[in-house]
């Protein structure tokens, strides 16, 4: 469906700044994008589907080459699209944030990344939660496209760290980010926020500040869902996972995160030392128990109630996606798993102790990472 013809409707509704706070709409949409030809109508038009209105709708184009640009003014308003000189996404967000003047027309913005695809009454479901009394920022709850091995591995991930672990820390008040395929801020506490961070994972950053300034609380929309597209093979699931460690450790030396007298320093700090403990009993205890030939079935044992637990959780994760595909990956969860902790670690190694990746990062991890794919929920 093409909303080009309205054009000049909307030229005029974007060059109209409201000037009140009762004038203002609810909820804007950004969706900022690199060399997203391959997925960005299928992203803008789930939007529309999922309740958006496409005169809410807004497409930042950063420097890109395939043609990005041309296919959301194919669906949007042309003055809903705007085209920047490379920056990199956050800059390239903030840019789109003063352009289409959304801190003066909207109360709320929703920001997400341009493989999102929205589920059946996203937007009704983020609107009716949004109350800008409670909350600062909101999050929904993310899910894995249809995809291989490593897609199925990413929903066992989703439906564990959401159904259990976000909602306890929606309770707590100790959400450590927000995600790129689901963020949404209150527009008056965009001022207070800098877009553009060192940080290989701004979102993270981002989420770090709201908590550092004591802006307010970040609420978790469960029932808004929403899929996002999982790296499609080994080489790239290394890539994307190196820079969220290696973005998660620049935040924790950034920020002093565990030295501070937040909640999310308790958090996050207890997350890291118990992190660390379990990786030095695996890969440093349990090797030596082993070249000593102690403990043999204890180890056993351990190794298999752990198989228990892990298979447990993956029929979780099977049920509360409705995909019994899942299960089908679950022998090769443990490379990934293993994958997980030697990148973690070496991550740690590289930003703390040798101070690597300190410099400002310019870029998209996206780049040559998308693929087409037919989204399917639950």
């Amino acid at each position: 469906m093409a909303y080009s013809s309205l054009n000049d409707d909307f030229d005029t509704i974007m060059t109209t700044k409201s000037t009140t706070k009762d004038r203002k709409r609810k909820l804007a949409l950004i969706i900022p994008g690199h060399n997203e030809a391959l997925v960005i109508a299928d992203t803008i038009q789930s939007a529309i589907d999922a309740g958006q209105k496409p005169q809410d709708i807004f497409v930042v184009d950063d420097n890109s080459n395939d043609g990005t640009a041309k296919i959301a003014r194919s669906i949007l308003a042309k003055a809903n699209v705007y085209s920047v000189g490379r920056s990199g996404k956050a800059l390239a967000i903030k840019k789109a944030i003063a352009h289409f003047s959304i801190e003066d027309r909207y109360t709320w913005v929703h920001i997400a990344d341009a493989d999102s695809n929205f589920e059946s009454g996203y937007f009704a479901e983020f609107k009716s939660h949004l109350d800008a009394r409670k909350y600062v920022a909101a999050t929904g709850y993310v899910k894995s496209m249809y995809g291989g091995w490593i897609s199925r591995y990413r929903a066992y991930e989703y439906s564990f760290g959401q159904e259990i672990m976000r909602r306890i820390q929606h309770m707590l008040g100790v959400i450590p980010v927000i995600p790129g395929p689901t963020s949404c801020f209150r527009t008056d506490i965009l001022k207070e926020l800098d877009f553009e961070t060192h940080n290989l994972t701004e979102d993270f950053d981002i989420t770090i500040q709201i908590h550092r300034k004591k802006l307010g609380r970040i609420a978790f929309i469960p029932t808004a869902k929403t899929l996002t597209q999982d790296p499609k093979d080994y080489r790239d699931y290394v890539k994307q996972v190196s820079r969220w460690y290696r973005g998660f450790w620049q935040g924790v030396s950034t920020y002093k995160i565990g030295r501070g007298f937040q909640k999310i320093d308790g958090y996050l700090g207890y997350q890291i030392l118990e992190m660390f403990a379990y990786y030095f009993n695996l890969l440093v205890l349990l090797p030596i128990l082993l070249l000593q030939g102690r403990g043999v079935v204890v180890i056993a044992q351990t190794f298999l109630l752990d198989v228990v637990i892990f298979f447990l959780a993956t029929l979780m994760a099977c049920g509360v996606h409705r995909r019994l595909d899942i299960l089908s990956a679950f022998p090769l969860f443990y490379v990934l798993r293993l994958t997980n902790m030697v990148l973690y670690v070496k991550a740690f190694f590289e930003v703390i102790i040798f101070r690597k990746y300190r410099h400002k990062q310019v870029g998209w991890s996206t780049d040559n990472r998308r693929y087409k794919v037919t989204p399917k929920s639950s």
